[in-house]
């Protein structure tokens, strides 16, 4: 097994004992972050070729990942951003595969460093498909950091087709799903939530 045959959220809570708390926003009242004049140029030509084009390849390559580049330019630099990263934490129980972006709280930009903080999963159109493999990815993170001595309270994650945002937040066995989807724009929210939850950790 790995992270992509967790392809239901029952499957994913059965194997790790996980119970689920739906349509709970755990974001706090968060303010806005600007998003740099070279974010808003590069999104303004890409999202219209990103969703015309469709594929999963686009929308994490032309949305997506410019915007995690701006959580990291934001950040200092100080934290590191993996993008289509093996992530192999144990895979005799199914926790092990790619995962389409990863963000760490280590500045090391050569291997994955503890503590792991966010997941994010880019899907093409139905966000509700990738939520069990999400889960998992969150759950390999959570060992992950608890094999390397770091006990990190929660784990968050995000399903993502670029123009639609889902955010998920893991502590000890309890799943919380926001079920507001959220838009890309204005990407001033997008971005607050995701420093939010680099932050939080």
């Amino acid at each position: 097994m790995s992270y992509s045959d967790f392809n239901t959220i029952g499957k994913v809570k059965q194997a790790f004992g996980l119970t689920t708390v739906e349509n709970v926003r755990f974001f706090p009242s968060i303010d806005p972050i600007v998003p740099s004049d070279t974010l808003i140029a590069f999104l303004q030509e890409s999202v219209p070729l990103a969703t015309a084009t469709g594929s999963e390849k686009a929308r994490s390559e032309l949305i997506i990942s410019p915007i995690l580049l701006e959580v990291r330019k934001y950040k200092n630099r100080k934290i590191s951003l993996f993008s289509g990263e093996e992530f192999s934490v144990d895979p005799s129980v199914g926790l092990n595969g790619v995962c389409d972006f990863l963000i760490s709280r280590s500045p090391e930009l050569l291997e994955i460093e503890a503590p792991v903080v966010v997941i994010l999963e880019a899907k093409k159109a139905d966000l509700k498909i990738g939520i069990g493999q999400c889960i998992a990815e969150m759950v390999a993170a959570q060992k992950f950091n608890e094999l390397k001595g770091n006990q990190i309270s929660a784990i968050y994650g995000c399903i993502s087709s670029g123009t639609q945002w889902r955010f998920l937040k893991l502590k000890g066995q309890t799943v919380t799903i926001d079920l507001n989807d959220y838009s890309l724009f204005p990407v001033e929210q997008i971005l607050a939530f995701l420093v939010w939850m680099v932050e939080q950790s």
